[in-house]
């Protein structure tokens, strides 16, 4: 009887330590993955876009469509006269053209209700990004700029990998 109470303690301590240690990893809430965001895979389409990347990277990395869900690209390419405090128009082909891009290849598996602007105001961004897992004066260094700059810690940003193990923060 012992053995089997010892046996049924023990399985109960894992678990509730795999689940503590998913839950502190930022990776899972109450509400499901990071708040309902799940961004899908893959990030980055094998088949890329010319004028996507050679208009988007004309001021900031070419973001990888698979970061936001299709709302928030389109949001974002029928705001290009403001966008971000800057005037990004483009003409109406390349406008066409790049909002199909990010369209086609949008995160698929979106849940959460909200469609944000900023990668950086996701809730899986701020899940991944919290102070305990990047102090908030990092995005201050010279190196970094801010958390929109993902080239900055992710090497392989540019081509839609951002895998943890690659990070590697600036002085």
């Amino acid at each position: 009887m012992k053995k089997h109470i010892f046996k049924l303690l023990a399985f109960s301590l894992v678990a509730l330590l795999a689940i503590g240690a998913q839950a502190d990893d930022g990776f899972f809430s109450r509400e499901g993955k990071y708040n309902g965001e799940d961004r899908g895979k893959p990030v980055m389409p094998t088949q890329l876009n010319a004028t996507w990347k050679q208009e988007c990277s004309a001021c900031h990395m070419a973001f990888p469509p698979g970061l936001l869900p299709a709302t928030s690209w389109t949001k974002l390419m029928t705001g290009l006269d403001k966008h971000f405090g800057a005037d990004a128009s483009l003409s109406a082909a390349q406008a066409s053209e790049i909002s199909a891009f990010l369209t086609k290849n949008a995160s698929n598996r979106w849940t959460a209700k909200t469609a944000p602007l900023r990668i950086t105001e996701a809730a899986w961004f701020k899940a991944k990004h919290n102070e305990r897992e990047v102090a908030s004066n990092v995005w201050k260094r010279p190196a970094v700029k801010g958390p929109w700059n993902c080239s900055a810690c992710h090497a392989g940003a540019d081509s839609g990998d951002f895998n943890e193990h690659g990070v590697r923060i600036p002085k």
